[in-house]
C-alpha cells in the first residue's frame, strides 16, 4: 500500500526525518506515536505530497508521490492537526467545495457529501457556518473532507488534539469504525489514544524509526524479567535468606517498612537503621526480580510458608506502553547526544591538526608569518647596502 524508503528531510543542519523505512499494509489502523518534535508531522506532510523530502521516497499503490502527485495523491484522504475548513461557509458548502477540488464526478458528488456527513456525524450541521461549530464537530467536518473521493488510506494528524473527554471517545470510535474499510494511519503523543485504536505501533524518535509491532508485541518484546512486589510479615534477614534458595530469582530488593505503618517517623527511623525498613509489626516491603522467562510466583509462594514467613500480598509488576515508550526514546536521546559529542570532539580535534605545532612550539602559521617578516627584512637591508655602494 505505502511504501517509504530511506526518507530524510533536513532544515539546514537540524534533520528532522533521519532516513525513514517502512511499511504500511492495506486495511489495518497504524500509529505513529512519539515525544513532540519526533519528525511525526514532518513525515506525515511528506507522505501526502505536502513537502518534498530531502532524499528518499514515498510510493503509495506504487505511484510516487513527487514523481506521479496526481495519482498518488487520489489514494489519499488527509486531515492535518488544523481542519484546513473555511469559517464562513456552511458544512454544506464546504464540503461540495472540497469534492469539486478533488475532482470528484458532477454525478456522485451529492451521493457522496450525504455519505460521508452520516459517516462522520454532521448531518444535521449542514446549514450552520463552521466558525459555530465545536471543536469536535469542525475535526469531524475536516474528517468528511478528507472521506470525500473514496481514498483508500486516511492520514489524521493528532485528531484528538484539543477535544474534551467524550470528543475523543467519539473520534475514537469514528476511526475505529474507518478501519474497517480504509488504512487509517494516525499520529499522536498520546499512547493511551494510540493503544486503544491502532492495530499496529511505529515509535519516532529525533527523526528515526525505533520500534514498529503490535502493541501485544511491543510489549512482549520489552517484557523481559517479572518482577513480583511482597508484603511479607517477618525480619528482611529472615525473608531474604528464605528467598535466597530459589535459583530462579536474579535478586531481591528491600523496599522498607510497609505502608501502613509509616505513621511513626521515630520508629521507622529506628528500624530503618537498626533492620533495614522493618515495620512496627515486623513487615517489609520487598521487589524479587526473576530471571528472564521465570514465573517465580508459586516456588515464592511454598519457600515463604515453610519458613512460616506469611505473605501478605503479592502483585506481579507488569511494564505498560508508557514504560517502553520512555525506554525507546530516551534511550534513542541519549544515543543522539553521544553521537553529537563525538562529531563535536571530531570537528574540534580536525580544527586542532589544522593548526599544527613546529619543532620548537610554535604553530605552522605562526612559522609562515616569521619567515615572511624574515625574508622583507632581508631584502630590504639587500636594498640598503646597494644604495650605499652606489
Amino acid at each position: 500500500m505505502i511504501e517509504v524508503t530511506n526518507l530524510t528531510k533536513k532544515y539546514g543542519n537540524h534533520v528532522a526525518v533521519d532516513h525513514l523505512t517502512f511499511r504500511v499494509e492495506k486495511g489495518q489502523i497504524y500509529g505513529f506515536l512519539g515525544p513532540n518534535g519526533a519528525g511525526k508531522s514532518t513525515t506525515m506532510n511528506i507522505i501526502t505530497g505536502y513537502l518534498a523530502a530531502t532524499e528518499g521516497t514515498v510510493t503509495i499503490n506504487g505511484k510516487d508521490i513527487q514523481k506521479e502527485p496526481e495519482e498518488a495523491k487520489k489514494c489519499i484522504g488527509y486531515l492535518p492537526e488544523q481542519p484546513p475548513v473555511y469559517m464562513d461557509m456552511t458544512v454544506g458548502e464546504y464540503l461540495k467545495f472540497a469534492a469539486e477540488l478533488k475532482k470528484v464526478e458532477k454525478s456522485k458528488r451529492a451521493e457522496q457529501i450525504a455519505r460521508v456527513m452520516e459517516q462522520t456525524g454532521v448531518q444535521e450541521m449542514k446549514g450552520r457556518l463552521i466558525k459555530n461549530l465545536s471543536k469536535g464537530y469542525r475535526q469531524r467536518v475536516g474528517l468528511a473532507q478528507a472521506l470525500l473521493g473514496d481514498p483508500e488510506v486516511i492520514i489524521l494528524d493528532e485528531p484528538t488534539v484539543g477535544l474534551d473527554p467524550r470528543q475523543i471517545i467519539e473520534i475514537r470510535d469514528l476511526i475505529r469504525s474507518l478501519g474497517k474499510k480504509h488504512t487509517v494511519i494516525l499520529s499522536s503523543h498520546i499512547l493511551s489514544e494510540v493503544n486503544a485504536v491502532c492495530d499496529q505501533i511505529m515509535i519516532l524518535s529525533h527523526g528515526k524509526l525505533v520500534a514498529s509491532d503490535t502493541p501485544e508485541g511491543l510489549q512482549e518484546r520489552k517484557k523481559g524479567s517479572e518482577q513480583l512486589k511482597l508484603e511479607v510479615k517477618g525480619t528482611w534477614e529472615q525473608v531474604s535468606t528464605a528467598l535466597s534458595t530459589i535459583s530462579t530469582i536474579q535478586s531481591v530488593e528491600n523496599l522498607g517498612a510497609s505502608v501502613e505503618n509509616l505513621g511513626n517517623p521515630a520508629e521507622n527511623s529506628r528500624n530503618s537503621v537498626g533492620n533495614q525498613g522493618n515495620s512496627v509489626d515486623n513487615c517489609v516491603q520487598l521487589l524479587v526480580q526473576a530471571k528472564e522467562k521465570e514465573d517465580v510466583r508459586e516456588e515464592v509462594f511454598y519457600r515463604l510458608a515453610e519458613a512460616h514467613l506469611p505473605i501478605f500480598s503479592m502483585q506481579l509488576q507488569t511494564r505498560s506502553l508508557e514504560d517502553i515508550f520512555l525506554e525507546l526514546t530516551e534511550s534513542e536521546a541519549a544515543d543522539s547526544a553521544v553521537a553529537k559529542g563525538n562529531a563535536a570532539e571530531g570537528a574540534a580535534a580536525s580544527a586542532g591538526e589544522a593548526v599544527a605545532p613546529t619543532v620548537d612550539g610554535t604553530t605552522a602559521e605562526a612559522s609562515a608569518e616569521n619567515a615572511l617578516e624574515t625574508d622583507e627584512t632581508t631584502a630590504a637591508a639587500s636594498a640598503a647596502d646597494g644604495k650605499e655602494e652606489a
